[in-house]
């Protein structure tokens, strides 16, 4: 299984096969044991598993459907105890895993092991228990569930940290950097004896999931500047929250590079538009994404649109207003659905034109 999952990453690399085939939010399953103790669990939110002489690393685990899989695939590959887990960031594909970790360490005695995050993700945490039912519907909407539940149970770090903390475990330097990207609680992990990043959702082999219509502030900016802290580490390998491994000094520091470059002209486009008071219709249907970026196959929008991010980078920097008088205090769509059908002719006629329209694309 470990070559199927690489061998899939090197194919998807190379162009011989696509994200439209291989999902890398919704389809990847696999284990991949990459050597020197370091591990690659692909599912739906991907597990990373370092393992030292004082036990398990584990870089995120998982959702909750896959808890109990999950375990049973990481204790075929390693005996040894969760020592720690860390969570990159709060989203419930990967914070769900450590219980099964929990009642076995009760059950054999051993200490239990730690969970380790950044100080914003109790927040999330409290904010989802806070808008669970808004959660479950925008759910089921965007994953085509209809009877999605929305947890209000989490289990919150023991510790947290602001900026950076070093980790040791057995004997082995773990460091976890804050970044804002995705969401505003991120930890990317570097281990320096293994040249292997871990990146939660900051880069997930498809363009950035920076714009997602439906959830909270994303920060496109200052993901391509986590980005870019990374590249002076000149890693060997990358493990990412979705997707699959990168494998290789030269891939990692391209697949950086491209995801920055993109970032980087999304977010220099609408600024400099926002700058001269163009509104924000206008902004997005002018701002390009570099065509040669969005060709790349971890680059290619199969998860997320720039269109959306060039809407979230104005929603940061411009609030919720667009600039235009009708929507500032709108009438009841219902209100002006009608007087537009009256225009034009009747709702019949409306509906005629749309479906034309809709032909035509």
């Amino acid at each position: 299984m470990a070559r199927d999952v690489l061998e899939l990453a090197d194919k998807l690399w190379r162009g011989e096969s696509s994200t439209d085939e291989h999902h890398p939010v919704t389809q990847p399953q696999g284990f991949a044991d990459l050597g020197g103790g370091t591990a690659f669990l692909a599912s739906l939110g991907n597990v990373c598993a370092l393992d030292t002489d004082d036990g398990l690393v584990l870089v995120d685990t998982g959702n909750e459907h896959a808890a109990r899989q999950n375990h049973e695939t990481l204790r075929a590959w390693s005996p040894h105890q969760l020592h720690t887990a860390v969570y990159t960031h709060g989203h419930v594909d990967h914070v769900f895993g450590v219980g099964p970790f929990e009642a076995e360490a009760d059950a054999e005695g051993w200490p239990a092991p730690k969970v380790l995050a950044h100080e914003h993700l109790p927040h999330r945490f409290d904010r989802y228990i806070l808008t669970a039912g808004y959660n479950a519907v925008v759910n089921q909407r965007q994953f085509r569930i209809p009877g999605l539940g929305w947890p209000t149970e989490y289990r919150y770090p023991d510790e947290t940290y602001a900026s950076r903390l070093d980790l040791d475990v057995g004997g082995e330097r773990f460091e976890l950097h804050h970044a804002k990207g995705e969401t505003d609680d991120a930890t990317w992990v570097w281990a320096p004896a293994r040249r292997t990043l871990c990146v939660g959702d900051l880069f997930i082999w498809a363009s950035p999931n920076c714009g997602n219509p439906q959830k909270v502030q994303r920060y496109p900016r200052e993901w391509a500047e986590a980005l870019r802290s990374m590249l002076p580490l000149e890693a060997e390998v990358m493990l990412s929250g979705h997707g699959f491994p990168v494998v290789g000094a030269d891939r990692v520091r391209q697949a950086l590079t491209d995801t920055i470059e993109l970032l980087d002209s999304l977010v220099d486009q609408t600024l400099a538009l926002m700058n001269e008071g163009v509104r924000l219709n206008d902004i997005i249907h002018t701002v390009q994404a570099p065509a040669h970026l969005l060709e790349r196959p971890y680059l290619r929008p199969v998860y997320d649109e720039p269109e959306f991010v060039v809407q979230n980078i104005w929603r940061l920097y411009g609030g919720w207003y667009d600039g235009n008088p009708a929507t500032l205090k709108p009438a009841p769509e219902a209100v002006l659905a009608g007087e537009l059908a009256d225009l034009a002719g009747g709702a019949g006629r409306l509906a005629d034109r749309a479906v034309a329209l809709a032909a035509e694309g």
